[in-house]
């Protein structure tokens, strides 16, 4: 008999609850040390601030979430259920090593998940705020699915679908790569003092 209570997170789905709540505080700690105008700058022409880092994350986000409601309703519907832990296809793996703070291959972000310039530092980090906050209430739409078989269809090539859990992992790591370049913006030359 499980001693889990049935509104408990699974293991996995719980561990990136965890990650998706460090990374918000993370953000308000790195935007709370900051002024408007550093919050602002940008270490050269073309090169994103710490809030451009940020919003672009939160332009990420407006994509994501809606396909991952896709790919949670849809595996409902099919009945796909499994405990986990699940092990992911190449294709999750690769898009989650792409994603995170050291990539082997930089691509460029698709012109829909750039950011908004000049939006204010408290309207990026409310949105910010309330996307982790999404996420995390897709993850408990998410608990108790088969994160292998669930599959999500990627915002920027619809063709492409990746394993549900793999979409997570990809966020997480998405995040933790521009969280990383916002604390860089810190350390250009140049940075307002």
């Amino acid at each position: 008999m499980s001693t889990r209570s049935p509104l408990a997170l699974a293991p996995e789905i719980d561990e990136f609850r965890r990650q998706f709540e460090q990374l918000a505080a993370e953000a308000d700690r790195l935007a709370a040390a900051l002024g408007d105008a550093q919050f602002a700058w940008q270490p050269a022409p073309g090169r994103w601030s710490v809030a451009e880092c940020l919003d672009h994350l939160n332009a990420t986000a407006r994509g994501y979430l809606p396909v991952l409601d896709e790919g949670i309703a849809d595996a409902i519907r099919r009945g796909l259920y499994a405990p986990g832990p699940h092990a992911y296809n190449w294709v999750g793996r690769l898009f989650v090593s792409l994603s995170g703070p050291e990539p082997w291959l930089r691509v460029r972000a698709p012109r829909a998940f750039h950011p908004v310039p000049g939006r204010s530092r408290h309207d990026v980090m409310a949105a910010f705020r309330a996307y982790q906050v999404q996420y995390i209430d897709r993850l408990r739409q998410a608990n108790g699915l088969d994160l292998a078989r669930a599959r999500v269809a990627s915002p920027a090539a619809r063709w492409l679908r990746l394993p549900l859990g793999s979409a997570f992992a990809t966020m997480v790591a998405h995040e933790r790569r521009h969280l990383a370049q916002a604390r860089r913006v810190l350390d250009a030359a140049g940075f307002p003092r």
